[in-house]
């Protein structure tokens, strides 16, 4: 990386701007200052138009006003976090901020202004690096150095909201009288500029309704779920054509293979990629991705590809290294498979949120009685919990914006809640034979099997929107040849 420069002597009037310490240039000449104030293109875009979500987004903040009549609320997008020295991790907007604006820059703040209709909605922003004080060519986040901003009046017709700059924001709202509520956890300025103004229960009552605000999804939201859903399942098809490359390297040619077709079609990964081989499969968030890829061992991947509207796909196949299922490996995916397709069959409109999480369990027990790996009745398994030896986690969760989506929303909306159109979740159920579980038969230890897809709620059943993935054993094994010609 190339080093930041400074101006020898910065305007008093204004912070200076930051020097390396070890900067191999001490200052910057006048003449060079001057020279670098001139001689630039007007580069202002003047033929914009709206994001395609921005009737979603209007609508989405028409809710909230709705919501909280006469009170000032103010959602920031959150500041870049140092990873170390002077480098930052990549920068994510809080889900609240890009859900009601369908802006990601960092330091962006949505402020919703009382008035007696309602609320006037104003962006607050970084403007253009200002090419008078050198900004643009020296600071750290200048233009040269990061890329150019939108000006705000570039921003104002993207998001179809009035921008204004974000440098002027902390001190109009310590000047702000009236009820207020904040997103908190993102921005720490901003939470400060409102510390006497706004308290954690009415702040945690904005964030718990922009949680079920969610819980539905938009057509658009939808379309996006979809879009992450596709791209996916071609990752998923690029990991399987080079699983002989992994067994010459190591789990993170795997990983490294789905993120290459994420950061290519998408954003991101929506959450580190999960590639178990062998017993590896037996933790559940498995994400060093270190360990070795072995042939007759089976691959547990859980990915998901990341839209550029941050909409981020959840899907787990369980694959032989090899392509085929041995005997015992067979035995155990067909279970969870079986207790998959309990587990979906059981989302639908009206059904209660837990009834594919009883469903998937009451099928995964009966095997467990079955195999005697557990004293029965299932009856007896479910009220003890102990099948939750070897399934371990709850069968599925809310998706959109987050992998775990909706997770603010209040128990009784969502985990004691009842399922409406347009709720997109994920049903994955699991069994998880540890290496070091003397309980089990030898031949069950250190096999980890999940089988997870997106499931939409539609007006009459369910829309599985990763379907395009096999699931049942034959048709794995059949798909995976196909793939390695």
């Amino acid at each position: 990386m190339a080093e930041e420069l400074t101006p020898a002597t910065p305007d008093e009037s204004e912070e200076p701007i930051k020097q390396r310490k070890n900067g191999l240039y001490p200052g910057v000449s006048d003449e060079l200052a001057e020279n670098m104030k001139s001689g630039w293109a007007d580069t202002e875009l003047r033929d914009l138009q709206p994001i395609p979500q921005a009737a979603e987004t209007a609508a989405r903040r028409a809710a909230l006003s709705a919501r909280f009549p006469g009170e000032r609320l103010v959602i920031p997008a959150g500041n870049l976090k140092t990873r170390s020295n002077d480098t930052e991790y990549a920068f994510r907007a809080s889900v609240e901020y890009a859900y009601l604006t369908g802006n990601q820059t960092e330091d962006g703040v949505l402020v919703l202004e009382p008035t007696a209709e309602g609320h006037e909605a104003t962006i607050y922003l970084l403007p253009r690096s200002d090419r008078e004080n050198g900004e643009f060519w020296l600071d750290g986040q200048g233009e040269l150095w990061v890329g150019r901003r939108h000006s705000l009046t570039e921003a104002g017709t993207l998001y179809g909201i009035p921008a204004s700059d974000v440098r002027e924001l902390a001190g109009t709202l310590r000047e702000a009288t009236g009820p207020v509520r904040v997103v908190r956890g993102y921005d720490t300025g901003i939470e400060a500029a409102l510390t006497d103004k706004v308290t954690a229960e009415r702040d945690e009552e904005l964030r718990v309704f922009l949680s079920e605000a969610r819980l539905v999804k938009d057509e658009f939201e939808i379309g996006e779920l979809q879009k992450a859903v596709d791209s996916t399942v071609r990752g998923f098809e690029d990991v399987v054509k080079v699983l002989d490359k992994a067994e010459a390297t190591s789990e993170r040619y795997i990983e490294g293979t789905f993120f290459l077709r994420a950061r290519v079609e998408g954003n991101d990964v929506g959450y580190g990629t999960i590639a178990a081989a062998g017993p590896h499969a037996c933790t559940l968030h498995w994400v060093r991705n270190d360990g070795p890829v072995r042939s007759g061992d089976l691959l547990l991947l859980d990915a998901g590809v990341e839209t550029h509207t941050y909409y981020t796909a959840d899907v787990t196949r369980t694959l032989p290294v090899n392509g085929r299922f041995d005997a015992i490996q067979r035995k155990i995916y067909d279970a969870v498979y079986e207790a998959q397709e309990a587990g979906i069959a059981a989302v639908k409109p009206g059904a209660k949120y837990r009834d594919f999480h009883d469903a998937a369990q009451r099928v995964l027990a009966g095997k467990l009685v079955e195999w005697g790996l557990v004293e029965g009745p299932v009856e007896r398994v479910l009220e003890l919990g102990l099948q939750r030896r070897w399934t371990l986690h709850g069968t599925g969760h809310m998706l959109g914006m987050d992998v775990h989506d909706c997770a603010a929303a209040r128990v009784e909306a969502y985990v004691d809640g009842v399922l409406e159109p347009g709720m997109c979740l994920t049903v994955e159920p699991g069994l998880y034979f540890q290496a070091d579980d003397l309980t089990v038969p030898e031949e069950y230890r250190g096999i980890g099997v999940r089988i997870e897809d997106d499931i939409l709620v539609t007006e009459d059943g369910n829309r599985n929107l990763s379907a395009a993935l096999p699931r049942k054993s034959d048709e794995v094994e059949e798909w995976m040849a196909s793939l390695k010609g």
